[in-house]
Parts: structure tokens; C-alpha cells; sequence
């Protein structure tokens, strides 16, 4: 399970910081109870989680993801869309709608430290605040050694957020459509269409947690209509805005 992503959480206690990795958001969730059911929303990113002893890889969502609690206690590092996979080393394509142990990706030796050196600092005083650090000391060593993220996708996002057609997108990174969809692909794990849709449910959500009326979000956010604006939320998140709203 993750949290943190679009989380919509009735209970437990969650919170979350900036991180020293650029873009990223170290976060930290203690369940309400056992086998909770937490719906989480696609938002663009990837996760690497801290599970009570294990460690898991959250991939970039298509639709909401129903997560199931097991632990106790969740510490995770939400990298921004198109970091993934430059902390990963696999395109953020093979990463979508899964959830998988971390040592599928990185050596399994490197990963049982990580795992060992959490299991020691959890029973310090610094408690989750050094669990969270070491997340982020391994995410930068990777980052370090790895070419980094697309140097385009920050752009793109920033393109996709503001709406611009695709083929304006694809022209100004010097691309064809189909260029850009595979880039697209491997940068955020799906489309700038689908990427485009997910931003603006987020948008929306966020205006509408603010008390606006529904017609005035849809009209913001980008949406022909209300009616427009509750069929993507339903087809994305799984549920009405409303209820959405009401749980959060």
C-alpha cells in the first residue's frame, strides 16, 4: 500500500515534507487499523515505500489503486513525474499500475542494506524523520549514477499542466506525436494525453477541496462542463467528486 499520492485517507495520521531530492516528498502514514482500505489516486507519480521491513515500488497510476493496510507504519518518497525512472533504472512504462518489491529493479544486495540500516534506525530516537533520510541518501546515490531524469520532461509537464495541444508540445521539444508519446512513455509511464487528463483531475480536486463550486472547478480546471468534469473523475478516481471530497 502507499500513501500520499492523491491520498484519500478518513483516519490515521499522515504528513509529508519536502525532500532533498529535487521535486520528491518524503511522506510518513500510520493506518487507522488493520486491513483499512485507502483509496489512491493517479497523480503522475512514483513511490518507493518503506513498509514496517520491507521496501516496495509504486508505479504511476492509470486509475485509482485500492490499497489494502498491513503494517503499522509507512515512510515513502513520492518523486515527481519523470524522476522515477532515472532512481529506478527501468522506463516508468514498465512501472505503471504495479506495485513491486524494490529489489525486482535494484541489486538485491544493495537493497537488503538499505532494508537492515532502516530496520536499525527505526528503533532510534530520531525514529521516522531517519527513516525517511535513508529513502533519500539511497534515491540520491542512485540519481548520482544515473544519467538523471529526461532533461525534456520537466517542460513537458509544465506544457501538459497549461494545457497546450500535443502537437504543439511535440513541435516545441522538436518531436513527431508518435516520438513524443514514446518519450512520454518511458518518462511518466503513459501518454501526454493520459498525463494530461490525470494533471487536471488533480487540479480539479484541489479547487474543489477549497469549497469552489463544481461548475466553477470544471470551468477553471479545463472541463467542457460540470457533467464533463464528473465523468473524468469517475472514470480516474472510481468515485464521485462528492464522495471524494467527503472522505478526504
Amino acid at each position: 500500500m502507499e500513501a500520499g499520492r492523491g491520498l484519500v485517507d478518513t483516519a490515521g495520521m499522515y504528513r509529508e515534507r519536502a525532500s532533498r531530492v529535487p521535486g520528491a516528498m518524503l511522506w510518513w502514514r500510520t493506518p487507522p487499523a488493520p486491513h483499512t482500505v485507502q483509496r489512491v489516486l493517479p497523480d503522475g507519480c512514483t513511490d518507493v515505500i518503506w513498509a514496517d521491513g520491507e521496501l516496495l515500488v509504486a508505479g504511476p497510476d492509470t486509475t485509482a489503486h485500492l490499497a489494502h493496510d498491513r503494517v503499522d507504519r509507512y515512510v515513502g518518497l513520492r518523486f515527481a513525474p519523470g524522476t522515477g525512472p532515472a532512481v529506478f533504472g527501468v522506463p516508468a512504462g514498465e512501472l505503471r499500475d504495479q506495485r513491486i518489491d524494490l529489489a525486482e529493479l535494484w541489486p538485491a544486495g544493495e537493497v537488503r542494506r538499505l532494508i537492515d540500516l532502516m530496520n536499525d534506525r527505526r528503533e532510534t530516537a530520531a525514529g521516522q524523520a531517519a527513516l525517511g533520510a535513508a529513502l533519500e541518501e539511497a534515491a540520491l546515490r542512485r540519481l548520482r549514477r544515473s544519467d538523471g531524469p529526461d532533461p525534456m520532461a520537466a517542460w513537458i509537464v509544465a506544457r501538459v499542466r497549461a494545457g497546450a495541444p500535443v502537437a504543439e508540445i511535440a513541435a516545441g521539444v522538436g518531436l513527431s506525436e508518435r516520438q513524443l508519446h514514446r518519450r512520454c512513455l518511458n518518462a511518466f509511464g503513459y501518454g501526454p494525453r493520459m498525463l494530461g487528463r490525470i494533471l487536471r483531475m488533480n487540479r480539479a480536486l484541489d479547487l474543489a477541496r477549497t469549497g469552489a463550486a463544481f461548475a466553477d472547478v470544471a470551468a477553471v480546471s479545463g472541463y467542457a462542463d460540470q457533467a464533463h468534469l464528473s465523468r473524468e473523475v469517475r472514470s480516474l478516481a472510481g468515485a464521485p467528486l462528492g464522495v471524494l471530497l467527503r472522505t478526504a
